[in-house]
């Protein structure tokens, strides 16, 4: 079988696209057989759960001969139903490139290799020549300064764009590198190259989120991306539990975006709000933002979790996500201005008023009886239609202040976006005065994620999805 029909197989038969990095760094005074053990006790232990196995020829070539005959007798050892992926970074032509392509598929024996097409095709038909082995072109790599280069604009788009439209042109058995901790970039690549395999590294110790990575990456059939995890799974005290887990996280990507089983046919394709919306509400449990335990809320009510966006501020990545969140919700509404309403939701109104280039103004609560007596504070005018925006919301009764000080002003006032939507009553109370709500996600959404993360578990998720159905 050809490298992507042993792929589809591990799919179809085990459900899993896991590729695993052997990226065995060197301990001080290790040699190569050290590096040769290491690897094959990975090997060992992701078998299971590996569609492919990806092994870096740097970490082999920096012993010279003896590395590299522990390289050819990892290659070997490796069970032939699994292929292998030679992470090597080629780039050269004619008579050179022959002879790396020689030496990556005939002596080290790899069934595919990662390449770089900085030299254009001449780099790779050397290698393609090989009919029954794959390539993988750089496009859109992990390393923090790669956008210097590939962020160009070129056309209409970027640099990384082009070049990975251009590859996947050449032929069905040209592969693309895109960073799986990059999603908005994974996604133009998979927009890019619709029928591409993309090879997505990045995976855990860079940042990278599997499940986004998937829902980023993964073609229309539920094919075509492998993520890779390298340190996730060696540095795991467990590294088959480590990669396991890693392949469940990927089937509970592939059934939520696709509400279907492995090897059937996708309904819907990656939308871009996914990635995000996943992002955010991990980076709100990651500031502490949303917190599990036993909350006393105004009501006097006790909640089993408590909602605080005002940390949000404290980190700026997660404040220019929340951003485009809101103008996510936004788009399609008619206005002129954003109306924040104090004082949580103010930071995060400044922020989407700067991504929407929109200005912004809010609302005195309560209105001030000194200095100016302004009860809208930024410029405005009668008829003027707003944009009211607030952090979340469970009831309306801070938005109906809001909105009586904005329309006594003579102010349009008929939609609402918040981050988060809390219950059932909110929405409720909004319809009563004569606004449209849209929310870009409903809490209970954070509350699966949490339990995907293991933040919380099955029962904890139903106390909290009980509580919110109460209120």
């Amino acid at each position: 079988m050809s490298f992507f029909d042993k792929i589809e197989t591990a799919w179809k038969e085990r459900g899993t696209l896991l590729c695993v990095g052997l990226d065995p760094r060197p301990d001080p005074g290790e040699g190569a057989q050290g590096l040769y053990d290491r690897a094959m006790r990975l090997v060992e232990a992701c078998a299971p759960y590996a569609a492919c196995f990806k092994p870096n020829s740097a970490f082999f070539e920096a012993y010279g001969e003896a590395g590299m005959a522990a390289l050819i007798r990892l290659v070997g050892q490796i069970p032939d139903e699994t292929p292998v992926l030679l992470d090597a970074k080629r780039c050269d032509i004619g008579s050179t490139a022959e002879a790396y392509a020689r030496a990556c598929f005939e002596v080290i024996g790899a069934d595919a290799v990662t390449l770089s097409p900085y030299m254009g095709r001449d780099a790779a038909d050397p290698f393609l020549a090989y009919v029954d082995k794959v390539v993988f072109m750089l496009a859109r790599t992990s390393n923090p300064r790669a956008g210097v280069f590939q962020d160009l604009v070129v056309g209409q788009g970027t640099l990384y764009e082009a070049v990975a439209a251009e590859c996947a042109s050449w032929s069905d058995r040209v592969g693309l590198v895109a960073a799986g901790n990059d999603p908005s970039g994974l996604a133009a690549v998979r927009r890019a190259a619709p029928e591409a395999w993309i090879l997505a590294p990045g995976i855990g110790a860079q940042g990278g989120d599997i499940a986004e990575a998937w829902l980023a990456g993964s073609r229309s059939d539920d094919l075509g991306i492998l993520p890779v995890a390298a340190r996730a799974i060696a540095g795991a005290e467990n590294p088959a539990s480590a990669a396991r887990n890693l392949v469940e996280a990927m089937r509970r990507a592939s059934k939520k975006g696709n509400g279907n089983v492995p090897g059937t046919a996708r309904g819907a394709g990656f939308g871009p709000g996914i990635a995000l919306k996943r992002r955010i509400m991990r980076g709100l449990v990651d500031t502490g933002c949303f917190r599990v335990g036993r909350f006393t809320l105004k009501s006097g009510k006790v909640s089993p979790f408590y909602v605080d966006l005002r940390r949000v501020i404290s980190d700026p990545r997660l404040l220019a996500d929340i951003a485009m969140a809101y103008a996510s919700a936004a788009e399609g509404l008619q206005f002129d201005r954003i109306a924040g309403i104090p004082a949580a939701a103010l930071p995060l109104a400044t922020a989407a008023a700067l991504t929407l280039g929109r200005p912004m103004v809010w609302p005195r609560m309560p209105v001030k009886d000194h200095g100016t007596g302004n009860r809208v504070e930024g410029n405005c005018h009668p008829g003027d239609r707003l944009l009211l925006l607030d952090d979340l919301i469970t009831t309306g009764a801070s938005k109906r202040e809001a909105i009586e000080i904005l329309r006594a002003e003579k102010l349009v006032v008929e939609d609402l976006v918040v981050l988060i939507e809390r219950g059932k009553q909110g929405r409720r109370d909004m319809k009563t005065q004569g606004v449209m709500l849209h929310a870009f996600f409903h809490v209970r959404e954070l509350f699966s994620l949490c339990e995907e993360l293991g933040v919380i578990d099955s029962v904890q998720r139903r106390d909290m999805e009980a509580f919110t159905e109460d209120e």
